[in-house]
């Protein structure tokens, strides 16, 4: 983690929109896989993070990054920091939540559940601060309010700071690394929009409709039938 930018995915944002490096080099920078820069890019991930300049941070040098957008094979070097910082301790216990916020845990919970399943539950409890039984409600669908629950960022919503999220994240990473592979091949097997919109769809809804007229029309010959029977 040393060699790791400060809030990783809030320097991807601001690599992404701020410079033209290629999502290899700001993955390899951010110590992100690649795909979950694309993400970023795509606008799938990472929303309502703010980008965070890492030249105003200390983190990287405008000459460094001239040297990137120069030369696509070239890895950005972190800058050494002159100041020594102490070292973030995890926290210990449930994270307590204000009153005004709790309302919003639910939907934290099903963005932390969807986004990063690699997460423990005891790791979402120090996040956002909940129980057990509420996450497990929300992974089946079980909870009372399932029907209006939307996925929200708990960094967006202020349930939990975007440091401890991305030290859970990597712990979780680095613990279960199968879930991580698991989520990026999920990613990489979603069907692109001219698959589902191509030709063959668009003959499968042709016999769709075919199909429904010829059974309008056996209903209404069945009609008739009726009609002359009761005659």
């Amino acid at each position: 983690m040393s060699n790791a930018p400060l809030m990783p995915k809030a320097t991807a944002v601001w690599l992404v929109e701020n410079t033209s490096l290629s999502f290899a080099q700001i993955a390899d920078f951010c110590k992100l896989h690649e795909l979950e820069v694309k993400a970023v890019a795509d606008g799938e991930a990472a929303q309502g993070i703010k980008g965070l300049d890492p030249i105003t941070s200390g983190q990287l040098t405008r000459e460094e990054i001239e040297k990137g957008q120069n030369n696509p094979d070239y890895r950005l070097q972190l800058a050494v920091s002159k100041v020594r910082l102490p070292p973030v301790k995890p926290r210990k216990g449930p994270r307590y939540t204000p009153v005004s916020r709790r309302q919003d845990r639910p939907n934290a919970i099903l963005w932390l559940v969807r986004n990063h399943p690699e997460l423990k539950d005891t790791q979402i409890i120090r996040l956002v601060g909940t129980t057990k039984s509420t996450i497990a409600a929300i992974r089946d669908r079980t909870h009372w309010n399932a029907a209006n629950l939307a996925p929200a960022d708990p960094v967006t919503l202020g349930l939990c700071s975007q440091i401890d999220l991305d030290f859970e994240v990597a712990k979780a990473a680095k613990a279960n690394p199968e879930a991580v592979l698991r989520k990026e091949e999920d990613n990489e097997t979603l069907l692109p929009a001219e698959v589902t919109t191509g030709d063959d769809a668009s003959s499968e809804r042709e016999l769709d409709v075919q199909s429904v007229f010829a059974k309008l029309k056996q209903l209404k010959r069945d009609d008739q039938d009726e009609d002359d029977d009761g005659r």
